[in-house]
C-alpha cells in the first residue's frame, strides 16, 4: 500500500495588479504534485475587482480553493508601486502579518503537513513544490533575485543574521569593506550553485511543515525588537524556537518587482514549457544501506552525486557511522535520510517495501535503485540523459557484474547475473497498479510486475563489489545460512558455492 498522499495548502495574502496576479495563477497550475493533496487560500485584499474575479475563476477552474474576504481597507492600507520601487508603511506590514497569521490558523485547524506561503508576484518552477517537500526540512524558501533599485545589482530574498546581512561574519567579528565584499561574493557564488543551505532569514516563498507551525512561528511583531517587516520577526521567532531555517536553489522562482519585469515573466512561463518535454527527468536515488561506510559507500555515492537529483536512502540499523557518510558524500543534493533503530533485512520484503513508500513521498520521476556496493561504468554518465528523455519506456534493465576482486568477476556456470538483464531504473507512473512478490528473502528491489511496463535492456555493465573481498563473502555466506538455511528463497547450489577456492574470474575491461 502506498504512503498517503501529503496534504499542501498553497496560501498568498494578495492585493495584486490583474496583469501580475493572472501569470502567477498561472503558474500555480504548472505544479507537478503527484504525491502531493493541493489546496488553495487566497485572502483577497483587491482594489481592483478584475484580481478579485481572476480569484474567482482560478477557484472554479478547481477543487480545493478557499477565498477569505479581507476587511475593508483605508488609505493607509494601499500598497504603493513605482518603476522604482515598492512603498511599504507600518500599518500595511503588520495587515499582511496579519493576514498570514490567519492563514497558518487555518493550515493547524485543517491538520495540512505543509503550508506554503507566497507572494502574488512570484512565478514558480512546475517542479518546485516537489523539491521543497523533499528537501524535509522544516521552514525551507526557494530562491528568487530581485533588482531592488532599477540600476542595482540582483539580490536574493534570502541573508544570514540582522536585517538583511549577506555575509560571514563571528559575533563581535570586525570586518573591513573588503572583507565584507569577498564574503558577500562567497555567499552570492555558493546561491547560485544548486543545493539547499542553511540561513538566517528568508521569506515570501517559503514551506513550512506541520511541526513548525506547531511550534508556534508566526509572523507577530516582536515588541522590543525594531527591524523592518514581518518576515524578520518570523524568522527571529524561528530560531529562538529552535527551528532552522534553508534555502533551497534548484529551481529559482521569478519576481515580478517591476513593469519592466513583465517581459522575462512571460518567457519564463514560456522556457518552461518549451524546454521541460525536451529535458531529461528528475532522477532520484533509492538505496537501502547497513554499516557500510568502511566498504564502498563513499566509492559509490561519489559516482553516483554525478548525476542524481536527489535521493532517499534507509539506514538499516547501522552501528557505525554510515548515515553521517551519506550525508558527506551527497552534501549539496537533497537527500531524505530515515533510520531503522532495528534492521528489518531479516524479512527483506518490508525493508524494500519500506524504501518504496519512502521513494514515492518524494514524487519521483525516474528511481534508480542500487545497493550501497554498486555503480555503473563510466560510459553511463555521458548515456544517462538519453534514457531520461525517453518517453516510450519505464524501465530500462542491464547487466550485473559479481566482482570477485577490485579488477575481476566472477564467471562460472553458477555465477552468470551478467548473462540477464535486471531492472534498475524504473519512471514512476502513479496509474500503475505495482505488486510485489512477498517472500521474506530475495523479494527483488522493485514491484515484481514493473517489466509489465513498456522495457528496454540497456548494454551499459553495472557493478557490483559486495564478493569482492573474501571478509564479505563469508559474511554474506553466514547472513544467508541464518537467515535461508533451507535455501528455500535462493539458490543452495549458489550458497555453497560462495567459498570456492578457485573461482573463474574474467579480468574487467572497462
Amino acid at each position: 500500500m502506498s504512503e498517503k498522499k501529503r496534504r499542501v495548502l498553497i496560501a498568498s495574502p494578495v492585493q495584486q495588479q490583474p496583469t501580475i496576479l493572472a501569470l502567477f495563477l498561472a503558474s500555480l497550475k504548472r505544479f507537478h504534485a503527484d504525491q502531493l493533496e493541493l489546496s488553495y487560500l487566497f485572502i483577497d485584499d483587491n482594489t481592483d475587482a478584475t484580481s478579485s474575479q481572476l480569484l474567482e475563476q482560478f477557484t472554479a477552474a478547481r477543487e480545493g480553493v478557499t477565498i477569505i474576504r479581507s476587511e475593508s481597507s483605508d488609505s493607509q492600507d494601499v500598497y504603493v508601486r513605482t518603476d522604482i520601487t515598492h512603498c511599504w508603511n507600518e500599518q500595511l506590514i503588520w495587515k499582511v502579518a496579519h493576514f498570514k497569521n490567519r492563514i497558518i490558523e487555518h493550515a493547524l485547524e485543517s491538520q495540512f503537513d505543509y503550508l506554503f506561503l507566497l507572494d502574488s508576484d512570484l512565478l514558480l518552477d512546475a517542479r518546485t513544490l516537489a523539491q521543497l517537500v523533499a528537501d524535509d526540512k522544516d521552514i525551507v524558501s526557494e530562491i528568487f533575485w530581485t533588482r531592488w533599485q532599477p540600476d542595482a545589482r540582483p539580490q536574493p530574498q534570502v541573508w544570514l543574521h540582522d536585517e538583511y546581512g549577506q555575509w560571514e561574519r563571528g559575533r563581535g567579528e570586525k570586518l573591513s569593506d573588503l572583507e565584507i565584499a569577498e564574503r558577500l561574493e562567497q555567499f552570492y557564488a555558493m546561491l547560485n550553485e544548486p543545493g539547499v543551505y542553511e540561513v538566517g532569514g528568508l521569506g515570501a516563498c517559503t514551506l513550512l511543515s506541520r511541526r513548525a507551525l506547531e511550534a508556534g512561528v508566526h509572523f507577530g511583531p516582536i515588541s522590543n525588537l525594531t527591524f523592518w517587516g514581518e518576515d524578520r520577526h518570523f524568522c527571529i521567532r524561528a530560531a529562538a524556537l529552535g527551528l532552522r531555517l534553508f534555502v533551497d536553489t534548484h529551481y529559482p522562482a521569478y519576481h515580478i518587482y517591476r513593469s519592466a519585469d513583465l517581459a522575462g515573466a512571460e518567457r519564463f512561463l514560456q522556457k518552461e514549457a518549451e524546454v521541460q518535454p525536451q529535458t531529461r527527468g528528475r532522477l532520484t536515488l533509492s538505496m537501502i544501506v547497513r554499516n557500510e561506510s568502511s566498504r564502498y559507500l563513499r566509492q559509490a555515492l561519489e559516482q553516483h552525486r554525478q548525476y542524481i537529483d536527489d535521493a532517499v536512502i534507509i539506514d538499516d540499523g547501522s552501528t557505525d557511522d554510515t548515515a553521517e557518510v551519506c550525508l558527506q558524500a551527497l552534501e549539496g543534493i537533497p537527500v531524505k535520510l530515515i533510520r531503522n533503530e532495528v534492521s528489518r533485512f531479516s524479512n527483506e520484503i518490508t525493508l524494500r517495501k519500506q524504501q518504496w513508500e519512502e521513494t514515492l513521498t518524494v514524487n519521483p520521476e525516474w528511481i534508480l535503485n542500487l545497493d550501497a556496493d554498486e555503480w555503473f561504468e563510466q560510459s553511463f554518465v555521458q548515456e544517462l540523459d538519453s534514457l531520461l528523455q525517453n518517453r516510450s519506456t519505464n524501465v530500462f534493465c542491464f547487466r550485473l557484474y559479481d566482482f570477485w576482486s577490485l579488477h575481476s568477476y566472477r564467471s562460472d556456470a553458477i555465477w552468470q547475473a551478467h548473462e540477464s538483464y535486471r531492472p534498475f531504473l524504473l519512471r514512476y507512473d502513479p496509474a500503475f497498479d505495482y505488486k510485489w512478490k512477498n517472500t521474506p528473502q530475495h523479494c527483488g528491489r522493485f514491484p515484481a510486475n514493473i517489466l509489465e511496463l513498456p522495457h528496454q535492456l540497456s548494454g551499459i555493465r553495472l557493478k557490483h563489489y559486495g564478493w569482492a573481498k573474501e571478509e564479505h563473502r563469508r559474511e554474506k555466506l553466514h547472513r544467508y545460512q541464518l537467515l535461508d538455511p533451507d535455501a528455500k528463497y535462493g539458490w543452495k547450489e549458489q550458497y555453497l558455492s560462495i567459498l570456492d577456492n578457485n573461482p573463474q574470474l574474467v579480468e574487467w575491461q572497462e
